[in-house]
């Protein structure tokens, strides 16, 4: 069986569980990382020697760690062709969006807004970093509403992996109190992800113990 080790409320897990969900497969979780603990045992840090959480062991004994090399690989083995067309040029309208996530939106986001202004307490904010990174969140936002006007998911008309990546992002985004631009074509894009069932399950999760809370 699938095992995965992560806590609920680390976005990069949540991309993994729900996958994970979409895909509906038989799988062990086991919470790891912050509150948890376990990251920095000798059993953890022999399949993640950077000690981070996700991390995943397949059946056969393949381990994989890092959020998106999670998704490919699943995505690969056991989510063919919905997920992972036979097509490399076809795959690849969602692997950019997958890069670009990883590489543009979550920096601005994860580490400049939700790192920066809803972990870090009050008195220790930057808030000129923070205007910067909400700045920089609204180009992003605003960018892929252009993007949605045309489709109804990022890369085309079905769930990728595009979506998992970028939309992951998307409820701690809303839930904030942050400035951000409209964007109907990125609000409509939340609310198609919302009724599905792997969504609301592993990515609206309540993050309240995280607000003031740099470490564990």
């Amino acid at each position: 069986m699938l095992q995965v080790w992560g806590r609920r409320n680390s976005s990069n897990v949540q991309k993994v569980m729900w996958l994970i969900g979409e895909l509906d497969l038989p799988h062990e979780h086991i919470p790891a990382g912050g509150s948890f603990g376990l990251t920095q045992s000798a059993e953890f840090l022999a399949m993640n020697p950077h000690g981070r959480v996700p991390v995943i062991k397949d059946g056969d004994g393949t381990i994989v760690w890092e959020s998106h090399s999670i998704l490919r690989y699943l995505a690969a083995r056991y989510g063919s062709p919905r997920f992972w067309s036979d097509d490399a040029g076809q795959r690849s309208q969602a692997d950019r969006w997958m890069d670009w996530s990883q590489s543009t939106l979550q920096p601005a986001f994860l580490t400049g807004v939700f790192w920066g202004f809803y972990r870090t307490p009050e008195a220790l904010r930057n808030a000129k970093s923070i205007e910067e990174n909400l700045s920089r969140c609204a180009q992003y936002f605003l960018l892929l509403d252009r993007v949605l006007a045309g489709r109804p998911f990022i890369a085309g008309d079905g769930l990728s992996l595009a979506d998992i990546a970028a939309g992951s992002n998307l409820y701690r985004y809303f839930e904030l109190d942050i400035k951000r631009p409209d964007v109907p074509n990125v609000q409509a894009w939340y609310d198609r992800l919302q009724l599905r069932p792997a969504f609301r399950e592993h990515v609206m999760v309540p993050f309240d113990e995280l607000f003031g809370r740099l470490s564990f």
